[in-house]
C-alpha cells in the first residue's frame, strides 16, 4: 500500500512541476534589449556561442570575456516542441560577436534564470 502512496505523490509532484514550468515562460518580443551577464561556470551554457575553432576559422578573435556586458537585441523567436523558447540575438551596436558571427541562439528562459542574460 505504501508503494501506491509514493507513486501517487510522485505523479502529482511531476504534474505540478510541468504546470509550473509552463507558467514561467517569459514573454519576449522582437526588439527587446538584454545585457549579457557573467556565466555561472567558465563558459556560457544557455547562450550558444560558437566554439573557439569556428570563430578563428571565420577570422574572428575567440575572447569570450569581450561579450560580457554587451547589449543585445532579440532578432527572432522560435517555440520548440519541448516547450522552450529559442531566441536569436544580435549585438545592439550592429557589430558581430567576436568579429565573425552576426547572431547567436539563446534558450531565453534558462539564460534569464541563470543570469547569463539580464533585462535592461
Amino acid at each position: 500500500m505504501i508503494k501506491y502512496v509514493f507513486a501517487l505523490m510522485f505523479s502529482v509532484s511531476m504534474l505540478n512541476a510541468q504546470v509550473s514550468n509552463a507558467q514561467t515562460s517569459t514573454d519576449v518580443q522582437i526588439g527587446d534589449v538584454f545585457e549579457i551577464g557573467k556565466p555561472e561556470a567558465n563558459k556560457y551554457k544557455h547562450i550558444e556561442f560558437p566554439r573557439a575553432n569556428f570563430i578563428i576559422k571565420r577570422g574572428g578573435i575567440a575572447n569570450y570575456k569581450s561579450v560580457l556586458g554587451e547589449k543585445v537585441v532579440v532578432s527572432s523567436i522560435k517555440e520548440k516542441k519541448n516547450g522552450t523558447t529559442e531566441v536569436r540575438i544580435k549585438r545592439a551596436n550592429g557589430n558581430r560577436f567576436f568579429g565573425s558571427h552576426p547572431s547567436v541562439k539563446v534558450d531565453i528562459d534558462e539564460a534569464l534564470n541563470s543570469g547569463e542574460l539580464t533585462a535592461r
